[in-house]
């Protein structure tokens, strides 16, 4: 899927080493967000959304580019030619617009510090993504939505495996997070695990 047509206007600050930002999506027409986390001196890209050109700056030196999966390539191509960085995407990926300069499995860790968890359910090769320190934070991709503080499943007609989407939420509660990022909805940085488990007690297991 290409990138969609609005840029963000603005970068905020969640903590001081996670940035976040937004797009009101038209592919979809809802948000769509973005992550990138500061390992030193450099900026490690999740998923990236478009910038626009005169914030771009203050992403800093942008070291390495991780896709959680093929559905959410976005700007990650332009920005591999921009900075001149490696694009890190899941094995078996399919459908993406060119070839990642590395393909990781579940357990690896990748730039930045993050640390893969398989997530399938939307398609197989999907992952979210895990980073430790201030409680832990966890980049869930297309596995929850965050719509105004509620946590929802993306539409079973947009997963290629519905019932695995609510299977690894579940697992998600095995995970040590305190701070929960999604690809779309507003980071939640307070009772994220009690929200995934509302939704979980309000859905059909899988």
């Amino acid at each position: 899927m290409s990138e969609p047509e609005n840029s963000a206007r603005k970068i905020t600050r969640v903590m001081p080493d996670l940035l976040h930002w937004t797009v009101q999506d038209d592919r979809i027409q809802f948000r769509s967000d973005s992550h990138a986390v500061r390992e030193g001196d450099q900026c490690v890209l999740i998923d990236p959304l478009p910038l626009e050109e005169k914030i771009l700056t203050e992403l800093g030196h942008v070291g390495a580019i991780c896709l959680t999966g093929s559905c959410h390539q976005r700007a990650a191509w332009r920005y591999r030619r921009r900075f001149g960085v490696k694009v890190y995407a899941p094995q078996g990926a399919e459908g993406l617009e060119e070839t990642a300069d590395v393909s990781y499995g579940n357990g690896e860790r990748l730039p930045g510090g993050l640390l893969a968890v398989h997530a399938p359910g939307p398609t197989r090769a999907h992952y979210a993504l895990l980073l430790d320190g201030e409680g832990g934070t966890l980049f869930c991709a297309d596995i929850l939505v965050n719509r105004e503080g509620e946590l929802e499943f993306v539409p079973d007609k947009y997963m290629d495996e519905p019932g695995k989407t609510r299977d690894t939420a579940r697992k998600f509660l095995d995970l040590k997070f305190a701070t929960l990022c999604f690809d779309h909805g507003a980071p939640m940085t307070k009772g994220a695990r009690e929200a995934i488990e509302r939704l979980l007690s309000k859905s059909p297991a899988g």
